[in-house]
């Protein structure tokens, strides 16, 4: 399994969409970045068995567009 795939961009667009419309700050971010990660080691579907590396590839492209719809936001308050 390669470490970008079509999964990735899904998480790019929606944690950038999020970013950029909610005010959620970077600790629910993670809470819930990681947390989903972690409820994916067992959940019994085929699309969440994946390696490792994908994983942490996952959380990086979420960061990653965390950050950038957080630029875009038009309000500077969030709740942390």
């Amino acid at each position: 399994m390669a470490l970008l795939n079509l999964w990735s961009l899904g998480h790019f667009v929606q944690w950038a969409g999020i970013g950029r419309f909610s005010s959620i700050g970077w600790t629910p971010f993670f809470v819930l970045s990681i947390g989903w990660e972690v409820l994916e080691l067992y959940l019994p579907y085929e699309f969440a068995s994946e390696q490792w590396s994908n994983k942490i590839s996952d959380v990086i492209v979420n960061c990653a567009g965390f950050a950038i719809g957080r630029q875009m936001h038009p309000n500077e308050e969030v709740i942390e």
